[in-house]
């Protein structure tokens, strides 16, 4: 028994390895953006993560925005494809 123990123990030692310096901090992340996408409201300035810049019009629902990319064009966008929230610049 003692033997089968000595032997796993390499194994449970990568397992953990792999859970602090992986897992745990893309859990914490994706925790974060799901968070940020939540808070979002209109008149927020967001960045999608296909590279388009706007401002949040309005809330459609849980999962849909509309964002004024440009001067009377406005798009509707899927919540979950903002990549953040651009803070103004003073």
């Amino acid at each position: 028994m003692e033997q089968i123990l000595v032997q796993l123990m390499p194994l449970f030692l990568i397992f953990g390895i792999f859970y602090f310096l992986l897992i745990r901090p893309q859990q914490k992340k994706a925790r974060q953006h799901k968070e940020m996408v939540a808070a979002v409201q209109r008149g927020d300035k967001i960045l999608s993560s296909g590279g388009m810049k706007g401002k949040v019009v309005r809330v459609i629902n849980d999962s849909d925005i509309e964002v004024e990319i440009s001067n009377g064009v406005n798009v509707v966008m899927i919540k979950s494809t903002i990549s953040e929230v651009v803070k103004e610049q003073s």
